[in-house]
């Protein structure tokens, strides 16, 4: 299985991008590499317009076909075993792309929500979208962690 992460703006050097790394490289297979396609609008639009478009780019970035999973604050609050449990039945079930879909600040479009798989949320708090993809890198490498039976999760 290809795990993909498609997310709205652009990562910069510094100390979120080499925790997000070094998360995102402890992911092999099967359960990596995590691939990064970073989207931007770069022309003003109004907060609907911008949102639909970054929701079209979120969905250009990855395979068409893919399993997609929007991280979104309306989203499910999963546990790291919930979270395991389903990419255990998305191995069973053969996926072949599984992609993650990170917003810009004004969340996705509808249209996005309809066609998600599933939503999932980080607690109801509102996280930096930077922070997000390394949240979601980190929990990625723990989902791997449970279904090799690591001791890295001691939930």
């Amino acid at each position: 299985m290809k795990l993909w992460l498609a997310a709205v703006g652009r990562f910069r050097p510094g100390p979120l991008r080499e925790l997000y790394e070094d998360y995102a490289g402890r992911l092999r297979a099967p359960f990596g590499p995590l691939i990064l396609r970073e989207v931007e609008v770069r022309q003003t639009l109004p907060p609907g317009l911008r949102r639909e478009r970054e929701s079209e780019l979120l969905l250009e970035a990855v395979p068409a076909g893919a399993r997609l999973v929007m991280l979104d604050e309306r989203g499910h609050d999963l546990s790291s075993q919930d979270l395991a449990t389903r990419f255990a039945d998305w191995r069973a079930e053969a996926v072949a792309d599984l992609a993650f879909l990170i917003g810009g600040a004004d969340g996705h479009a509808e249209t996005l929500h309809a066609r998600a798989d599933l939503a999932v949320a980080f607690g109801q708090a509102t996280w930096p979208h930077l922070l997000t993809r390394l949240m979601l890198a980190e929990q990625l490498y723990r989902v791997r962690t449970i279904l090799e039976g690591h001791p890295y999760h001691r939930g």
